[in-house]
């Protein structure tokens, strides 16, 4: 028993050490001093309007990606990558909402509906891949009715690459391995959904 209970204890250690550096490393990017990443429009941690909800699978929004904007991206950058992803969809992967990179390293924001396919809004240089749904474009959340809400994982890769070599119809598995690999830092924020 003692055992045991000394395992649990040294387990509750590090969990609540682990939370505490997590803490840190937020509170530094909340100054403004690091690298951050944020919607103009809608507040951390806050829920998504129906105009980022996805239009199809029995959800009816607008299905338009919400507005960005990043600053104080490390020096090195090249370019910037977005994902959107939903841990809590019962795929046993997750889902892929959406997943756009080679934005330059000058950029600084997206607009409200960047995300739209075959998109004018995003910079030339801007490749989207395959969301879930099946379309290289911001796919809106949408939850299976009934379900706690689902965690919406926006993040912003500072790169080491002015442009990354992904096949078009690559995997999102495979475009998240290249952004992985070549990340000099990220920001992140999470939004909730459900219906």
């Amino acid at each position: 028993m003692s055992i045991c209970s000394s395992s649990y204890k040294k387990m509750a250690l590090l969990t609540i050490s682990a939370l505490g550096i997590a803490t840190a490393a937020l509170s530094a990017h909340a100054d403004g001093s690091s690298f951050g990443f944020r919607s103009p429009t809608i507040e951390p941690e806050s829920r998504l309007s129906v105009r980022n909800v996805y239009s199809g699978f029995g959800c009816t929004g607008d299905n338009v990606s919400p507005a960005l904007e990043w600053f104080n991206p490390p020096e090195a950058t090249q370019s910037f990558a977005i994902t959107v992803y939903d841990p809590d969809a019962p795929t046993g992967s997750g889902w892929w909402h959406w997943q756009v990179f080679n934005l330059p390293a000058d950029s600084h924001a997206l607009e409200e509906d960047a995300g739209a396919e075959h998109s004018i809004l995003l910079p030339a240089s801007a490749q989207q891949g395959r969301n879930d749904y099946g379309s290289h474009a911001f796919g809106g959340a949408c939850p299976p009715a009934g379900d706690q809400p689902h965690r919406y994982q926006f993040t912003l890769f500072a790169l080491d690459q002015p442009s990354l070599d992904i096949p078009e119809d690559a995997s999102a598995a495979l475009v998240g391995f290249m952004l992985n690999a070549h990340a000099i830092d990220k920001a992140a924020f999470t939004l909730y959904y459900s219906r």
